[in-house]
C-alpha cells in the first residue's frame, strides 16, 4: 500500500510558476513509475508528465518546455516544476504512482487566472 499526498497548488497568475510535490509512504518508492495527471473543469483526466524509475521522463506536447518533473529517492518525493503557467493550466493535480499496482493522491487544485 503507498499513499500519496500532493501539495503546493495555488492560484497564480498567467506566466508565473508554481512547484507541485508528491511525498509517497513506503520504502520501494524507488520501484514506481511516477506521475502527474491533471482533471480540467468538465474535461477527463489526462496524462501530465511521467518519470521512469531509472530516471527517463515523457511529457504531454501542451506542457513540454514549460514543466519539469523530477523525483527524489531519498525523501520518497515527485516534484512538477510549472513555469510559463496558462489559464489552461487550470486544473486539479494529481499523483500516481505505478508498479505492480496503482495509487493517486487526493488532488491539488491549480488556478491560472489574472
Amino acid at each position: 500500500q503507498v499513499q500519496l499526498v500532493e501539495s503546493g497548488g495555488g492560484l497564480v497568475q498567467p506566466g508565473g510558476s508554481l512547484r507541485l510535490s508528491c511525498a509517497a509512504s513506503g520504502s520501494i518508492f524507488r520501484m514506481y513509475t511516477m506521475a502527474w495527471y491533471r482533471q480540467g473543469p468538465g474535461k477527463q483526466r489526462e496524462l501530465v508528465a511521467a518519470i521512469l524509475p531509472g530516471g527517463g521522463t515523457n511529457y504531454a506536447d501542451s506542457v513540454k518546455g514549460r514543466f519539469t518533473i523530477s523525483r527524489d529517492n531519498a525523501n520518497n518525493t515527485v516534484y512538477l516544476q510549472m513555469n510559463s503557467l496558462k489559464p489552461e493550466d487550470t486544473a486539479v493535480y494529481y499523483c500516481k504512482a505505478a508498479w505492480i499496482d496503482a495509487y493517486w493522491g487526493q488532488g491539488t487544485q491549480v488556478t491560472v487566472s489574472s
